[in-house]
Order: structure tokens, then sequence, then C-alpha cells
């Protein structure tokens, strides 16, 4: 059984800021995460054509670590970590991610020693578990990725990372519907259900391998209410909708560092300044330079308490200023530098509140996750923290209730906004508190409407 939080990490909400973590975690190359400075953290992905074979993909990856590392130190960065988000072939054959990461280790450690750079390395094995039905099930390919995690570990990689998609068959039916209850099933149910599994034996291998379990993102269901919610002008899905969405994926994240993760936390989790409020781990964070992956409507609040400053995934590939990595690279590590500069003069906390206060009343999804608001809707988990159905439908009524508080009144927020945002709360109000209720309720509701929901075969309940 996982011990789960009733505490907050943090005194206050203003007692959260960005480089700087109550847990800090260190990789093997000097650098530490959230021990008082940000460091960027570069992601990218190979081209296409690289994925062909072993060979040319593990070159590909010697090319583009190479070339983030002499940027680096052309520019006189001190600091840097490379993500690297496995490619299905690399998960699939536990063998190429497990090369790749030694050769890209080498590289780092060959910089490292020379210039004094402070390095680190993450591995992102792909979910590759098939079938959204089959998301919770032990067989063949849950294997295969473990495997996968055992070979980036030997390889070299410092973090350990995934992006799993427990729940994702309950979510695609339910954001469609703007079915609150079924986003509390999807995200905050069955997706702690399969964190808490997963990272488990995720912990082990770090343990075994003396690397760090990190951290996971709800990228599979916040992030897809987020992307379908899209931009101010769009009404494909409410934007009160995707933060309620995004709320109650902090708990389902949360449910990760229950189970042995350590931090950092993924790049594309903005769930995660909630989850640092609980946790006091070490997060990394993704906005405005992550433009070259997607758009969003908060681009620099999100700056607000990182302690890696990513740029989501760019294609390799030659621009103007040099490859794409080294350009978006430049651009991390000129933000890092500004931070850290912030935090050296005394002035953090200015620059945070600037950061914030530049997206805080764009969107409601920026104004729940400023810090002071997802400060209290960490409060709301931990209240019944013992209680994965609570504590889901807790942050759920939290984020409501922030969205009808009257510093709300300074959103500007359509019609549409509005009648999304009363729906969902009456749908709250109608949501019994009895965990059993639901879960068996809910269990045979969508064992009926959802035809790729099997969960006799693949959940434990």
């Amino acid at each position: 059984m996982v011990k789960r939080y009733t505490d907050m990490a943090y005194k206050a909400a203003d007692d959260m800021i960005f480089g700087k973590s109550v847990y800090p975690v260190k990789a093997e190359l000097g650098l530490e995460v959230g021990a008082g400075y940000v460091t960027a953290e570069v992601n990218y992905a190979p081209r296409p054509e690289a994925g062909v074979s072993k060979e040319k993909l593990v070159s590909e990856y010697r090319r583009l670590t190479t070339d983030i590392m002499a940027r680096a130190v052309q520019v006189g960065f001190p600091a840097v970590s490379l993500e690297t988000e496995h490619v299905e072939q690399m998960t699939n054959n536990p063998t190429w991610g497990g090369e790749i990461a030694h050769v890209q280790k080498t590289i780092l450690e060959e910089y490292h020693e020379e210039y004094g750079i402070k390095c680190g390395l993450r591995h992102t094995p792909g979910d590759i578990r098939e079938d959204r039905d089959l998301l919770a099930l032990i067989g063949k390919k849950y294997d295969i990725l473990m495997e996968s995690f055992e070979a980036v570990a030997e390889g070299g990689a410092d973090f350990l990372s995934i992006e799993t998609m427990g729940g994702k068959e309950i979510l695609d039916y339910a954001i469609l519907r703007n079915d609150i209850p079924g986003l509390i099933y999807a995200i905050g149910c069955l997706g702690s259900m399969d964190m808490t599994m997963i990272w488990e034996d995720i912990r082990k291998i770090a343990d075994k391998k003396g690397r760090i379990a990190a951290g996971d993102t709800d990228c599979a269901q916040a992030n897809t209410a987020m992307f379908i919610a899209g931009g101010l002008l769009d009404k494909n899905l409410a934007h009160t909708i995707a933060i309620i969405a995004r709320a109650i994926s902090a708990p389902r994240t949360l449910a990760g560092y229950e189970a042995g993760a350590q931090g950092p936390g993924k790049d594309c989790g903005y769930e995660n300044t909630i989850v640092k409020s609980i946790t006091g781990c070490p997060i990394a964070q993704e906005g405005k330079t992550s433009t070259c992956a997607h758009s969003d409507v908060m681009g620099n609040l999100v700056m607000q308490c990182c302690d890696l400053w990513s740029n989501e995934s760019v294609e390799y590939h030659g621009e103007f200023g040099g490859t794409s990595v080294q350009c978006w690279s430049e651009t991390l590590n000129y933000d890092a530098a500004m931070l850290n500069v912030a935090t050296e003069t005394g002035n953090a906390k200015m620059l945070r509140d600037i950061l914030v206060l530049s997206d805080k009343y764009r969107d409601p999804q920026g104004f729940v996750l400023a810090y002071d608001n997802a400060y209290k809707v960490g409060q709301a988990i931990v209240k019944d923290g013992d209680d994965i159905f609570l504590r889901a439908k807790n942050a759920a009524v939290a984020s409501v209730d922030i969205l009808n508080s009257p510093e709300a009144k300074k959103l500007s927020m359509s019609k549409f906004e509005v009648n999304a945002l009363a729906d969902a709360k009456a749908a709250l109000d109608a949501m019994t508190d009895e965990a059993d209720t639901f879960m068996s309720d809910s269990l045979e509701k969508y064992k009926a409407e959802v035809a790729v929901f099997r969960p006799d075969a693949n959940y434990k309940f």
C-alpha cells in the first residue's frame, strides 16, 4: 500500500518559487535540480527517416546531442539537461534506447570533464501498451516497457520518465460529452490506479541501477483537453472544462510520487505547480518555449515555479541560426539565466509575479494554475488524500470555486464559458461523496457505454 500525501510541502503559496524545491535531486554529472537555480532542459525528436535502423537513429542522437552541448559551451552556459522522448522503435527495441542513452551520456561526460558544464539526461520511454482497453494489462508489452527502462538506466540516463495513458479510453468518451464525473473516473481514479502500478515498478528499476525515478505527466488526458479547447476564439471545448480536467490530473500525477517518483516532473505536465505545492519535488515546465510543438494561453505564467525550463519536442533539422536543437537550447538557456539572476539579486518573487500577472487573467486555465490558486487546489487534494476519488473530486470542486471567486471577475469569460462552468458545478454538486458508490456506478456505466473499456480483463478494483 502506497502512502498518500495528506499535507502540503509548503506552508504558504508565496514560498513557492522557480529553481528551488524542498527536495532537490542530483544527477551524476554535477547537475542539481531544485537546488537554487533553473536549468534548461532541451527536448527533441529525430527526423522520421532516421528511424529506419538502429545505426541511423544512434547517429542522429549523437549529432543532436553534440550540437546541444557545443552551443551551450560556445555561448557560455553553466548547465543543461537533455530529454530524450522515445520514438516507438526505441521503446519496442530496448537495446536501441539503451545504446542511444549510452552514446548521449558519453558525450555529456566528455563535455563535463573538459568544460565543467553540469549535465543531466532524462529518457522517456513511450507507453507502448497496446489498445486503449489494454492499458492496465500486465503482459508482453508491459514487460518490454520495463526492459526499456532497464536498458536506458543501464545506458546512463539520470532521470527516468514516461507519459502514461491509463484511463484514456474513458477520457476520450467523456471529454466529448462534457461529462465531469467521467473525467474524474478516467483521470482521477483509473489514471491514479495505473500510475501506482507502473511507478512502483519504475522506482524499483531506478533504485537497482542507481538512477532517479523522475516523474510523469497527464499529457494523454489533461493535455488532450487543453488542445481541444484551443485558443480564445475556439469553442470545441470550454476552457473551464479544460482546467477542471487539469485540476483532476494533479492527484493523478501525484500518484506517481506516492509510488516512488522523486522529480523532476515532466515538462508538459501543466499540473506540476499543484503537484510541487504538495510534494516539494522539483518540476520541469514548458510554455512560451513550446511553440515549436504547440500553442497555449499561459506561456509566461508556467515559468513561475519551474526547476527545469523546457521547449517541448522539436524535430532535429537546420535553421538559419544553427540546428533546431541549438536554437531552442540557446533560447531556453537565456531564460534560465534571467531566472537565476533574479534569484541572485533578490528579485525572484518580483519576476515570478510579473510572469504570473502577464497571463493570469488571459484565460481560466492560467487563472487556476497561477501559483496562489494552484496552492488552493493542492490543499483541496490533501484534505482527503487517502481517497483517490474524493481528492480528484475535491480538485474539480476547488477549480470551480476559484473560477467563481470575486477575483475571477477580472477574467473576461464568454457566455459559452460561463454556462459550461455552471453546468460543471451542477454536475459536481449532484455527485456522491461515497467512493464505493461512485466507483461501482461508474464501472457499470462505462462498461455499457464504452466498447473498448474492458475492466474485467484489465483493472484491479
